[in-house]
């Protein structure tokens, strides 16, 4: 599966009644502190709390009445979900999301406010695939998978048509990976208009599907593998069909630790005053942890989200 930078460019026209156009913010603090001049893609401020709600909404807006009647069904750890049962609750389609047991109150709180379905299944991604294809089955709904799906990535690949249009002259765009839809929709928009800016992927260590196979060149993701991280928005494993567009189209990875990510969200909400998950927090801990590979240059770093549950901080 791929796109083309067509498919970003008719997703935004598509999606862009319906979604910010979210700032791009600067910290001198920051900028001081890596050496470098940071422009932050704040998708924390998305509808519905994260860059999401873009790929959902194409997805949602790109569906026949036909489809649209049979109504939609997602697998989703949160924000995936959250987009998707907003997406459906505007165009008053029926949402069914399937979430792990083990997923964040404050997501599946939000999941639920949007009016959609909820089926909690076993916190692993064959069980939440087979409950998927039970209601798929069952209801005749279209499935909108996470990230392997086109209407997905050429969706979030507008976050990278805004970036070009709001920050000159980068060197580099930082992006945290998690299933690999971000990130194959950015890098096929970034490598088509400006193929001079660096993509690079970041990971959390206990979640580096997409950093070892992109260091080996092979699919090397394993969905039955054990995750170990406080982001549990990059906690899914990049999938074959992500990989062969971050293998052609992705220049670097890098990986996090957790106690990083903990050191950059708070670096956020201290100095930035914005109140951002773990998973967004890993592109300014990539950049604080590899000072001397950005020094000087000027990057631009996607915050993927927004939605923590304030009574579980990693800090507290």
């Amino acid at each position: 599966m791929s796109i083309q930078l067509i498919d970003a460019l008719h997703a935004h026209r598509r999606i862009r009644p319906f979604v910010h156009q979210t700032p791009c913010l600067t910290s001198g603090a920051l900028d001081q502190m890596t050496r470098a001049t940071l422009h932050f893609k704040c998708e924390n401020f998305q509808k519905s709390g994260s860059f999401k709600m873009r790929g959902a909404l194409n997805s949602t807006l790109s569906l026949n009445e036909e489809q649209a009647r049979h109504g939609i069904v997602a697998h989703s750890a949160g924000n995936h979900g959250g987009a998707l049962a907003l997406a459906g609750q505007l165009q008053g389609i029926k949402t069914t999301i399937v979430v792990p047991e083990d997923a964040s109150r404050t997501k599946l709180e939000a999941i639920a406010d949007y009016g959609a379905r909820i089926i909690s299944c076993a916190p692993t991604w064959e069980a939440r695939e087979a409950t998927v294809e039970e209601i798929v089955s069952a209801q005749g709904a279209t499935y909108i998978h996470p990230v392997n799906q086109a209407t997905v990535m050429a969706g979030q690949g507008t976050v990278a048509l805004e970036i070009l249009h709001q920050c000159s002259q980068l060197d580099a765009v930082v992006i945290p990976v998690g299933g690999g839809g971000l990130i194959s929709g950015m890098a096929t928009v970034l490598k088509e208009i400006a193929p001079e800016i660096e993509v690079i992927g970041v990971e959390p260590t206990g979640a580096s599907s997409g950093a070892r196979s992109f260091e080996t060149g092979r699919y090397g993701a394993d969905p039955s593998a054990q995750i170990s991280t406080i982001a549990d928005g990059l906690a899914a494993p990049i999938t074959p069909e992500t990989f062969s567009v971050i293998r052609d189209k992705v220049d670097r990875f890098l990986t996090v630790s957790d106690r990083q990510i903990e050191e950059a969200m708070i670096l956020i909400w201290t100095r930035m005053k914005m109140i951002v998950e773990p998973a967004a927090a890993a592109a300014l801990a990539a950049v604080m942890s590899e000072q001397s590979l950005f020094a000087g240059q000027n990057i631009a770093l996607v915050m993927t989200g927004g939605n923590v549950d304030l009574k579980n901080l990693p800090w507290s």
